[in-house]
């Protein structure tokens, strides 16, 4: 027979409420009680019932997470940040990739709103916004995390994408680079944020990119490696060719050095190389790679904090858009020798 709150209650002679208190987390409840509570429940190896506690509190205690790849090492520390702050709460989370499908990120909406998760988290893949008017019909808080869409007013937790663009592209410039390309990524705001701060990087010195220094990236994340080599190979078929490069991600950035060095040439000394994302492994390269951190961790425990927040308020609340600062880690492919 299942064990009930009311068992755990009557056993350590407390009331049920109080047992349901230490269950939600609650903090006026004392440190000696919920200790009480705690072991009771591990010694009877109780269960909550979620069923029933959604019929109760209308809550499932579970959020959404849909996000365009989870091969790409941003995104699996975003997952990581928004479980340890959901974790904390007594939540859990449903985590789905789009694989940068439109199309299938709805139908995993969609399958989320059946599972009546209480709030989403969505890194979207959409070219407009109308498949967050269900949400909203539904009345389900959500958070947009990475991208954003101009105009739409939305909660969104993500980087500054222009100082991401522009902070590279100095960085090349300071470094010594003169011809600095940028391999961007697709028409997607970080990317469209990146390319503008790359393009402001030059314009505050009176250039603009040369003919055939931007290169789009055919994918911008599990395949990105493939299509930063494909773009890097345009790059080095132009005469002269460019000195420095700023790709759109690390992937993107892991397939140019990779093309440089396949073509004889020398990273940092013949061509420097900027990603952005800093993951795990840019230190483990050949070429340990610079990149710009976008605290990705930080960006999934802030989105699941407000995703949280959105749950328990009472009253609506007005979209809230939070921006990270990005910060430049330097190695060794962009730190020019004898400079």
């Amino acid at each position: 027979m299942a064990v009930r709150l009311k068992d755990i209650a009557r056993d350590l002679g407390v009331s049920v409420v109080t047992v349901s208190k230490v269950l939600r987390n609650h903090t006026d409840i004392s440190e000696e009680t919920r200790e009480r509570v705690l072991k009771r429940m591990k010694e009877l190896n109780y269960r909550p019932n979620l069923a029933a506690r959604a019929l109760v509190t209308g809550r499932s205690c579970t959020m959404g997470l849909v996000v365009p790849d989870l091969v790409h090492p941003f995104f699996s520390h975003v997952a990581k940040g928004v479980s340890k702050a959901l974790r904390r709460k007594g939540y859990s989370l449903f985590i789905s990739s789009s694989e940068e499908d439109p199309q299938l990120e709805q139908q995993e909406i969609e399958q989320m709103l059946a599972r009546r998760v209480d709030a989403l988290i969505i890194a979207s893949a959409q070219w407009t916004v109308e498949s967050f008017r269900r949400i909203e019909e539904q009345q389900v808080p959500f958070v947009l995390i990475d991208r954003q869409f101009p105009g739409f007013a939305a909660n969104f937790i993500g980087v500054d994408d222009i100082a991401v663009g522009r902070m590279a592209t100095d960085h090349l410039f300071d470094q010594g680079c003169r011809r600095i390309a940028h391999i961007r990524g697709p028409e997607v705001s970080p990317a469209l944020g990146r390319l503008e701060g790359y393009r402001g990087s030059l314009a505050k010195r009176g250039l603009s990119p040369a003919p055939g220094h931007v290169v789009l990236s055919r994918t911008g994340d599990d395949a990105g490696d493939v299509s930063g080599y494909e773009a890097m190979l345009k790059l080095l078929s132009l005469s002269p060719r460019p000195d420095g490069v700023f790709c759109y991600n690390d992937p993107t950035a892991l397939g140019a050095m990779k093309a440089i060095l396949d073509s004889g040439l020398r990273v940092p000394e013949d061509i420097a190389v900027v990603g952005c994302g800093n993951v795990i492994y840019d230190t483990l390269l050949r070429v340990p790679l610079t990149s710009v951190d976008q605290d990705s961790l930080s960006i999934g425990e802030k989105a699941g904090k407000l995703a949280l927040a959105l749950v328990e308020s009472k009253t609506p609340q007005r979209p809230k858009s939070i921006l990270l600062e990005p910060n430049l880690v330097v190695r060794a492919s962009s730190q020019r020798r004898g400079l």
